[in-house]
């Protein structure tokens, strides 16, 4: 009798099972204030990690987890479950009229993929982002490189985005030999009009294709927070729920 082919999900989720029994027992489980300002005390599910193999982390994002500096985390979240992981297949993605005007608008936008660093140019945008965008919290960009950016365990990387010489935005992402996880963006707040949150991930759709990666990571779809649910009109997309991707046309 012959064996029946395992699909990709289904060999990453057999391999991540074997993964998780032998690493489990380094998680902990952190409470804090819903950093996506719900109303609701969120539990992040974490450990940390020395430098991972490529496969190694390509199983975690298949799992659905996301990486905090060098700890790697889900979502535990006793009263919430509007976190829902999602990725792109950038063979299969096809761009709706307005993706495609936003990649027109944004014709005099120059990219550059660079190693992570804190230079002072970045500090200063991520920081009149923060200020911008979340003025009530203890925010600074020299915490968010520290804690959050930098990391031993991956290959990371960012891309940056300018007009005439002028950093507009940035996007911070991990680099795999079959997948990209988009990290982090951040930008120029005066630059609003530009959606250039639906620009980098144009972009980086484009690297994966000139790379030939085949899963773009994007994080968490929260629906009911406009910075994190526009990531929904990008399609066909897919969700993780009950363990399975599903694809969302």
């Amino acid at each position: 009798m012959r064996d029946i082919p395992y699909s990709y999900d289904e060999r990453c989720r057999l391999e991540f099972q074997a993964l998780i029994s032998r690493v489990d027992h380094l998680f902990v489980d952190i409470d804090i204030d819903c950093p996506y300002g719900l109303p609701y005390v969120s539990t992040f599910h974490q450990a940390t990690f020395a430098p991972l193999s490529d496969r190694a982390m390509e199983l975690f994002l298949g799992a659905g987890y996301r990486r905090n500096g060098n700890c790697l985390y889900n979502m535990r979240c006793k009263n919430c479950i509007a976190c829902t992981p999602i990725r792109l297949s950038p063979s299969a993605f096809k761009p709706n009229r307005n993706q495609k005007r936003t990649v027109k608008k944004n014709g005099d936008v120059q990219n550059d993929l660079l190693p992570l660093k804190p230079d002072i140019e970045n500090l200063e945008l991520c920081e009149k982002f923060l200020s911008s965008r979340y003025p009530k919290e203890n925010n600074s960009s020299h915490g968010y490189f520290r804690d959050f950016f930098l990391n031993n365990i991956v290959s990371s990387a960012q891309i940056q985005y300018r007009v005439e010489e002028t950093l507009v935005g940035t996007s911070v992402i991990d680099i795999g030999y079959n997948w990209l996880n988009a990290v982090y963006f951040y930008f120029d707040p005066v630059e609003s009009k530009r959606s250039l949150g639906t620009y980098n991930i144009m972009h980086l759709v484009d690297i994966c294709l000139e790379w030939e990666l085949d899963y773009l990571y994007l994080g968490y779809l929260i629906d009911t927070v406009p910075a994190m649910s526009y990531k929904r009109n990008f399609k066909p997309h897919f969700v993780l729920r009950d363990q399975k991707w599903q694809c969302v046309t």
